[in-house]
Formats: C-alpha cells, structure tokens, sequence
C-alpha cells in the first residue's frame, strides 16, 4: 500500500464511539481509504478545514456540536459530501440534516459496503483521468484508450479496469472484485470474474498477462510497466 494517503480518497469520520470509528475504518483502509476519526463536533470541524477529506460522515449523536449544525457548518464551508450515520429513533433528525445539506443517510454501525460507492465518487479518482501504462480510462467519458487507440469496453468489463487501475501494483482479491465491481457479496462465482479478465485481457492487447497478472489462489494486479511485478 503506498504510504502517500494523498493518492487515496480520504473519509473523516464524526463520532463519540471510537470502536464504531475503528471497525469500519480497519476495513475501508484495506480498500485504500484514509480514514481519521474526530470524537465531537468541535474537533470534527477543525479536522474538516484541515485535512480537505473527500467525504465527511457525522453521527446522528455527535456531542458539543450536534449533526445538524455540523452539516450546516461543513456544507457551508466546503463541497464536500456529507453523510448521516443513523440508528433508531433518528428520523426527525435525518430529515433535518438533509434539509441542512447532507447527502444521505447510512446505518450506524457502519458498513464498508455502503460507504464505499459515496467515497469512490467522491475520490479524487473519480475526477481525472487514469492512466497505467500505454492505458488510459477517462472515467466520466466511459472512455478507454490502449496506446492512443479507442478500446470500447462493456460497463462490466470498464468498471473491473477501473478498479484495477485505481489499485495499481497492488493485489486485489477475488473478493474485493465482487464487492466493487459487481456489488455483490462473496457468493459471484471466482468463475465469472476470471472470464471477464480474460475478455478485459484481450481487448488491451495483454496476450502474455504482463498488464493484469494472475496472483494464483488471491485476485489480481494491475501492473505498471517498469515495476517489479511477476505472476504468484
């Protein structure tokens, strides 16, 4: 994993149960997610102005400064995503946060699973273009282009690409595939994503596998030429 979390999406987290904070961020952290937590909404704000994090997810119960006013205050300072983490009895509560600018309302105890798909859009990956290699994907084009030569791609095999290339030089699990790429949980067949590699390897001209190697018995690489990778 690089050690620059600059290169990666950056989730704050506003909330007063540090455990709840650590749980859901030892596991977006294996997804290459920079997570800092803040116990209250005093601390919160100030994290907020200083580390710029692409989405913000307050607690419903958050102390000295409560959820509603942090969402105020956040949105107020910056265009920053931010989401609402609810359990029962905090409907009138996520009504009003939206109302003050929150994006959406998620279950407390986070879920990695659903946090993911706000802070991928909201990564700074999801801004530019991605490039590896002779590859270049233009993520809100829907465009990919192998040596300067237009390669369409269908949605399925586009999106395993871009994961792929987000995590260059890092190995993927089978796993990680299906949460990201197909949304799924651990019951997509290893089998359906190996036929789409193999389909994704063909139409990037990567007949050796030297750009997406099989890492036998885990997932994949994405490989960036000149780099040290070798099939496991």
């Amino acid at each position: 994993m690089n050690g620059d979390t600059r290169t990666k999406p950056v989730l704050l987290i506003a909330d007063p149960d540090n455990s709840v904070v650590e749980d859901v961020a030892t596991a977006l952290e294996l997804e290459g997610v920079a997570v800092t937590g803040a116990p209250d909404g005093a601390q919160g704000l100030l994290q907020a102005g200083a580390l710029s994090p692409d989405v913000v997810l307050v607690s419903a119960m958050l102390p000295v400064i409560d959820a509603v006013e942090f969402v105020r205050a956040v949105r107020l300072a910056r265009a920053v995503p931010v989401l609402l983490g609810v359990g029962e009895g905090h409907a009138e509560q996520a009504l009003r946060a939206l109302a003050a600018g929150a994006a959406a309302c998620v279950a407390r105890p986070y879920r990695a699973p659903e946090l993911l798909p706000f802070i991928q859009a909201a990564s700074p990956e999801s801004r530019k273009v991605l490039a590896v290699g002779g590859v270049e994907l233009d993520i809100q084009a829907y465009q990919v282009r192998v040596a300067g030569r237009a390669v369409h791609l269908p949605l399925r095999e586009f999106e395993l690409l871009q994961y792929l290339m987000r995590n260059a030089d890092r190995t993927v699990t089978r796993e990680q595939i299906m949460r990201h790429v197909w949304h799924a949980a651990a019951n997509t067949s290893t089998n359906t994503i190996a036929v789409h590699v193999k389909r994704l390897r063909a139409r990037l001209g990567d007949e050796d596998d030297q750009l997406i190697q099989t890492v036998r018995g885990v997932g994949y690489r994405l490989v960036t030429p000149g780099s040290h990778g070798s099939h496991a």
